[in-house]
């Protein structure tokens, strides 16, 4: 298959090694055919009837159909405009009659790539594959070159395992406020976008294209840390301080001194502690608990939520001045509903991924599954497609990823999985709205009676600190 020469810019061809199918109604042609390129190095497929060749379409990858126009129950035309439709990376060389000129260039026109007239030589056929060849090596290299430059830059998908993908405008313009946010050294960032959207790997790829790139890239999940443990976490304490405090201790502030800070779930600090991060950051100067000094701090803090702040800066649940200092530069990455262009490309990266790692040889996707993939909503946006997509390709044992593979991909499917009447899904999906909030609320409540309100049962259903679902339980108004 295509080689190229980096160095020399020449791009190479190797016309051994391609998967052939032949379509022809005559055993004796396909015969004669399938001995002479098997003699050569293909791969070959052999298929008496348009219905035996799209099954080894549907489970083969094929790089080049030698197709018959007259064929039983369908004619070759109809087989070419299928083909190009479902799978348009095959190339597809006619065999016509003569006296077909007017149906060889209505092939053209529906995508074949060359022909060849009977009755023919078999050298007819080798050139044929040859000129096919040439020009399969030439798309294949353009797809690498659309490919790599979907990345952010190469640096960043040197140091980042799984790189933003994306070639929408919409993500065209995140990236770009990305770089931008990247040269401004010390100016905080807010990204905002649903849970799954990728917000941690956005302040990842401006911390490696920033010129604090070659420093410890700081992650904090806020709803993580304990109430009664976030002064001394975030900002440290002396020894003395307190009567657990048997040694000094560095904040995490402290830590990122000199690089970069991210404060995920930043919309779940207490309202109580927001004045004092407020503080932390106008004056870049951070004192321990117990100390009575201050230390200065090179830091730029780069924040995330999913929440609708501005909401909770209007209901008193968050300060309107720590909003105001944290959306300096704001950066709002849309839902994977909202970008369907980019699904195809981002299927592709996850499955080659995946096959490398999990050692399958999965060489082509179906377009139908590509199709239904982006109709659906995909309310856990990226990183449900990417443990989709890593669950199809552990099940997927041949060289060709289908629908089969994925279960279901109903757009409802979510809403559909909830019985209970109370259950806000059903209803924001006929909205066509998706209030985190509602749903938030109503899972707690499962949870809390699942567990017959015990809060220390249920904070670990949820996969939260005890003092995270205490909070949340004050915001949304349940009581125990």
């Amino acid at each position: 298959m295509p080689l190229f020469d980096e160095k020399a810019c020449v791009l190479k061809f190797d016309v051994d090694g391609l998967d052939i199918l032949i379509l022809d109604d005559s055993e004796r042609i396909v015969f004669e055919i399938k001995v002479f390129l098997t003699d050569l190095g293909h791969t070959v497929f052999e298929s008496l009837t348009p219905a035996a060749a799209f099954e080894i379409l549907d489970n083969h990858s094929v790089d080049i159909l030698i197709l018959d126009i007259k064929l039983p129950d369908m004619n070759g035309l109809e087989v070419l405009a299928k083909v190009k439709k479902r799978f348009p990376d095959t190339e597809v060389i006619m065999i016509t009659g003569h006296g077909d000129v007017e149906k060889v260039i209505h092939a053209m026109r529906l995508g074949a790539f060359d022909f060849f007239t009977k009755p023919f030589k078999l050298v007819d056929i080798q050139h044929a594959i040859e000129r096919t060849a040439k020009f399969l090596a030439l798309s294949d290299r353009l797809k690498q070159l659309e490919y790599r430059y979907t990345l952010i830059s190469k640096e960043l998908q040197d140091k980042y395992e799984h790189p933003i993908i994306g070639t929408s405008q919409v993500m065209k313009t995140v990236i770009h406020l990305m770089q931008k946010a990247a040269e401004s050294e010390k100016t905080s960032v807010l990204i905002t976008g649903e849970s799954g959207t990728g917000k941690e790997m956005v302040a990842r790829g401006i911390h490696f294209l920033s010129k604090r790139k070659d420093s410890l890239f700081h992650v904090v999940n806020c709803s993580a840390i304990p109430e009664n443990l976030f002064e001394t976490e975030m900002f440290g304490h002396k020894k003395g301080s307190f009567t657990c405090a048997t040694e000094d201790k560095i904040g995490l502030f402290e830590a990122a001194d000199k690089s970069n800070l991210f404060l995920d779930e930043i919309g779940d600090i207490p309202l109580v502690f927001q004045a004092k991060l407020l503080r932390v950051i106008e004056d870049k100067k951070v004192k321990k608990l117990g100390s009575v000094t201050e230390k200065s701090l090179d830091i730029r803090l780069i924040c995330a939520t999913n929440k609708d702040i501005e909401k909770d800066v209007r209901e008193n649940r968050f300060r309107l001045d720590l909003f105001h200092r944290l959306n300096t530069f704001m950066i709002h990455i849309p839902p994977l509903r909202d970008r369907q262009d980019d699904i195809a490309l981002i299927t592709q990266y996850y499955v080659d991924f995946f096959s490398r790692s999990l050692n399958r040889r999965i060489r082509r996707i179906d377009p139908l599954l590509t199709e239904n993939l982006k109709q659906y909503s995909f309310p856990g946006n990226v990183r449900e497609l990417k443990n989709l997509i890593e669950r199809a390709v552990i099940l997927c044992d041949q060289e060709v990823l289908t629908e089969s593979h994925f279960g279901s991909l109903k757009p409802s499917n979510l809403f559909d999985q909830c019985q209970d009447s109370s259950c806000p899904y059903r209803q924001l999906a006929l909205e066509n709205r998706f209030d985190l909030s509602a749903i938030e609320k109503h899972v707690i409540r499962q949870a809390l009676k699942k567990t017959g309100y015990n809060k220390t049962k249920a904070s670990k259903l949820l996969n939260i600190s005890w003092s995270a679902l205490d909070r949340k339980m004050k915001k949304y108004g349940i009581r125990d």
